[in-house]
Order: structure tokens, then sequence, then C-alpha cells
């Protein structure tokens, strides 16, 4: 087949994509694009793209012929059997070195499977997670790269260009790591957005209904929330929510049905935890939390049938409530981080990857959903100590958690007052209860499963390794059973 001269070739023409392809395009490279409903090309043509050197394709084969060797395709379609559908379409056009590039949501399993299916064909595979939504798209995302290593010098060069950059203008993109590594970096990230969301959401139910904050004054909160440790585009996003009036001039955010939509990657995050045994708590809660507000109407059945604390408790000094909420919020956030970065050591012992952790936190520095000025700090823990087993250990962690605990404490001891739920803020505090605690209760719970399953335990006066089985009633056996480990 011919050889032509775009520098990549786009299949999808969703919002995502068409954004990414005029991104490119911005950057000086010729882009070569292609959509299953092939009148959407000469529409984003004529429209989006007018005036652009983008050059589009009617069939698989003609969006082939139009690129460089070797050829670059990036797959922008929704995750799942379709992606599948798609390489299959494209490999017959394509030679032995070529470059397929998902950079949709997919789960990080396929992107294994697909690397070493394409790597048996001669094709280099790459599934990068791609975040920052619309905007981030078109001017500058957040890029997670992994798949087959080979390919990445031959896409370093566009991926770094639209990425965006930080202060220094390092890009918010760099190789991830092997097979599945971008996409399970994505699926993290979009866990910890899973729990940053809940959390944000939490303090708005607990300035609103225990404090009985209006939006106006909680878009005042926010934005002065915004300019200190908690700067990031959540809770920039939320203050302009906050601020934002419907047609009549009422605040649209209590016209907005309290019902949570979701994908599933806050979902896959929970179950790679449990398969990984970390104790992911935070974004479970998170994404039950979300489950709960699908039941809508049970949530109102309910409510004329279940009873809480009625009245609004006027706080003595709104101010130091506000702050109180604000330091759980910080607090609760790094238990979040700290559980996702655990979980990305995990597998990464288990996928034998080598992932480089303060380089995750920089590409989620800037043009990602949770793009912070708190990353900063995460990825200046790494570079101090790269073999850093948990963040809480890092001295700028533990000493903020050390400092604001009393606040975070007394926030939740105001939402239980109240009656307000509060999972994801609780489930933290539980967490660095537990973290930190020597000696948990797990004691009694080894000798309640020996004492009806038989299944042993270890003993503090023996070394590790040694397993025992007590006859607790007297006339039970002296055969053990087989041991599960989490």
């Amino acid at each position: 087949m011919s050889k032509g001269n775009c520098d990549i070739g786009l299949i999808g023409l969703a919002v995502m994509g068409q954004n990414l392809v005029l991104n490119m395009n911005d950057h000086g490279y010729k882009v070569a694009v292609f959509n299953r409903t092939v009148s959407k090309v000469d529409t984003f043509l004529n429209d989006e793209a007018k005036g652009t050197n983008v050059v589009g394709a009617h069939s698989m084969e003609e969006l082939c012929g139009l690129l460089k060797s070797p050829r670059r395709v990036m797959i922008m379609v929704k995750a799942g059997d379709v992606v599948d559908n798609n390489i299959e379409q494209i490999l017959p056009y394509l030679d032995k070195g070529d470059i397929i590039i998902d950079g949709g949501n997919s789960l990080f399993t396929d992107s294994i499977r697909r690397t070493k299916y394409l790597a048996d064909k001669g094709i280099l595979f790459i599934g990068t997670g791609v975040s920052g939504g619309e905007e981030g798209a078109r001017f500058g995302p957040s890029i997670m790269p992994g798949g087959n290593p080979a390919a990445w010098p031959h896409v370093k060069e566009i991926f770094q260009a639209i990425s965006a950059k930080v202060e220094d203008g390092t890009p918010c993109c760099d190789w991830v790591g092997e097979d599945g590594a971008g996409h399970y970096v994505k699926m993290v990230h979009n866990g910890i957005e899973y729990g940053d969301i809940q959390l944000i959401c939490e303090a708005y139910q607990l300035l609103k209904d225990a404090l009985g904050l209006t939006p106006d004054e909680l878009h005042e909160v926010f934005a002065e929330w915004n300019k200190g440790e908690l700067d990031s585009y959540l809770i920039e996003i939320s203050t302009i929510i906050f601020g934002t009036k419907d047609e009549d001039g009422s605040p649209l955010i209590d016209k907005i049905l309290d019902k949570a939509g979701q994908k599933g990657t806050g979902k896959w995050t929970a179950i790679s935890a449990l398969d990984l045994a970390m104790p992911l708590t935070l974004i479970g809660e998170s994404v039950f939390a979300r489950c709960l507000s699908a039941l809508k109407d049970e949530r109102v059945e309910a409510s004329k049938v279940l009873t809480g604390p009625t009245a609004i408790k006027t706080m003595d000094d709104r101010k130091t409530f506000i702050e109180d909420v604000r330091r759980a919020l910080y607090c609760s956030k790094m238990i979040s981080y700290a559980q996702g970065y655990m979980l990305l050591r995990a597998a990464e012992k288990d996928h034998g990857w080598h992932l480089n952790m303060g380089g995750i936190a920089l590409m989620w520095r800037g043009g990602c959903i949770i793009r912070s000025i708190f990353l900063g700090n995460i990825k200046a823990a790494f570079d101090k100590n790269p073999d850093l087993t948990n963040l809480l250990l890092d001295e700028f962690f533990s000493s903020a958690l050390i400092k604001y605990q009393a606040s975070w404490r007394k926030a939740l001891v105001h939402a239980i007052q109240s009656g307000v739920p509060t999972p994801a803020f609780s489930t933290a505090l539980a967490f660095y209860d537990g973290y930190r605690t020597a000696r948990l209760p797990a004691n009694l719970l080894q000798a309640q499963r020996d004492f009806f399953g038989a299944h042993t335990y270890e003993r503090v006066d023996k070394p590790r390794g040694e397993f025992f089985h007590t006859n607790w009633t007297g006339h039970g056996g002296k055969v053990a059973s087989g041991i599960y480990n989490a």
C-alpha cells in the first residue's frame, strides 16, 4: 500500500476524538480521520475542522494509505468489543512495525491482552489513558501511555506536544509502563477522582445541612479554599457551580436531581483493590455512595419513615466549623491518594511493571480532572524516597495529618450529631486510625476462625510462619483447615 504524508490517523470523531485532532493540528501535525458513520467525517471537515490541515478518509484502507511509515493509528471509541472490532478491521491495512493506540477508557486487562495479541502479529500497541475531558483534549490533556515499549519513541513527540504542561514546561505525559500499565494508571486516576468528588460533596452537605450555608455562601467558601491547600480543578469548578443561576435567578445547584451516574472505572478500581488485597476503602465507599444516590425513590420513601436529628445546629463559631470541614477534606484527600498509590505499588509488583510513582504524580499535575497543587507534594515525596512504601509516612503528609486531625474528628462528630452522611470522610479517618494502630483486633478474628473452622493462627510469642490450632471446646478434632491469606 502506498504511504501518505499524514503524521497520525484517528478513528472515532466523538467529542474527545475531535478535540484531540484539533489539538494535534494546532501543534503542526497533519492528522487523517475516519469515523464509522462516514458522514460525520465530512461534517467535521466542513465545520469544526474547517481551515485546518486535517484530512478525511471514508474507509479504513483509505485512512492507512494517508499515513507516513510507521503508521500511527489512534482509536477513540467506546471501551470493550468495539475496540477489538476496530483493531480487526484495520489490521489488514497495516505493516509490521505500525502502531495502534487505544485512547479510550479500556479495562487494563484488555490492554494486556491486546499488547500481546498484536505483538505476535508484528504490530506495536499502546493503551493510553487520556484525562481532562473535552477542554483537556482540546488544549492539553494528561496522557498516560503504556503497552509495547518499542512504540513509545514513535509517539512520544506528538503526545508530549499536545499534553498539558506544568509551570516549568514539563509535559504531563511520560511512558508509564508495560502492556496494561497506562490504562491501569488511568483507572486509578478515575478511582481517585471518584474519591475527590465524593469528599467534596460531603463537605458541601455538611456546610449546607449542618450549618445552613446558601449556594452563594458556599461559592464564597470554595473560592477561598481554592486559594490555599485545596487549590484544584474540582474545587475550582465547584466554586463556579455554586455561583451559577438558573433562568429564574435561583441557584441551579438546587434544581439538579441528586442521583449520580457512573461509567464503571471507579468500580474497576475497587474490584482490582479487592483482587490485590489492598484496603482502598475511600474509593470503595465513593462507588457505593453513588449506588445509594441512585436509589432516589427508595430514599424518598425511607425519609418518611426513618428519623434522625431534625434541626440544623447553630454554630457559635461558623468560621471555626468551616475550617474544620476544610481540614477534614484535606486530610481525607491525603488518605485517598495514599490508598491509590498503595494499589499502584501492589499492581506494579503483581504485573511486573516498572512504574515511576513521582512521574505519575507529575502527569496528573496538569490537564486531568484531579489536577491540584497537592500533587506536587506527592512528586516531591517520591523524589525524596523512590521506595516510599506509603505516602502517609512522608513527613509532609504525616505532619499535616497530625496537625489537622483534631479538626477532622470534630467535623465528623458534628456530622454524626447532625445526621449528615459522610461515608468517605468517616472511612478515611477509620483507615488513618487503623493504619497507625500497631495491634488491631484481628487476633480475636483469627481465634473465631480457628474456633468454627480450624483455620489456625500465628502467635506473637512464636516465629512468624508457624501456625497453631486450639481444640477450643475440648471435643473438637486436631486436624486444621487450609489457609487463605488475602
